[in-house]
């Protein structure tokens, strides 16, 4: 299966994206990511920006399994439930599509992620 994510963070920016591609590459050998692009925050209030990053790889194992991944990475970079109000995002790793299953549809319309597809092509 063809998996695309989006990987985000707008707190140790650097070190967390840094500590999501190792993981990812560990997990999912010839994984490609697309160039990492600083945006402003989108509905945050905390002028912090993000980086945002793109990825794509094939893995055998389904979508459910595939979640628990990324989540683990995400705890790994420290993000607790609580900091969301606070609008800190250490990590945020999104499961975008699978084959031709979107499961983040509007997310897949943003620019950064347009233009991040159109690197991995």
């Amino acid at each position: 299966m063809d998996y695309t994510i989006s990987i985000g963070s707008n707190e140790q920016r650097r070190e967390n994206i840094e500590l999501a591609r190792r993981r990812l590459t560990e997990l999912f050998p010839g994984i490609r990511f697309s160039e990492e692009e600083e945006t402003e925050p989108l509905f945050f209030h905390r002028p912090n920006l993000f980086s945002n990053q793109v990825a794509r790889f094939v893995s055998d194992n389904p979508a459910e399994e595939i979640t628990v991944c990324l989540k683990t990475i995400e705890r790994e970079a420290g993000r607790k439930p609580e900091e969301k109000e606070r609008e800190i995002v250490r990590l945020d790793i999104d499961l975008l599509s699978c084959d031709e299953t979107v499961y983040k549809p509007k997310e897949l319309k943003r620019g950064y992620i347009l233009r991040g597809l159109k690197q991995l092509l």
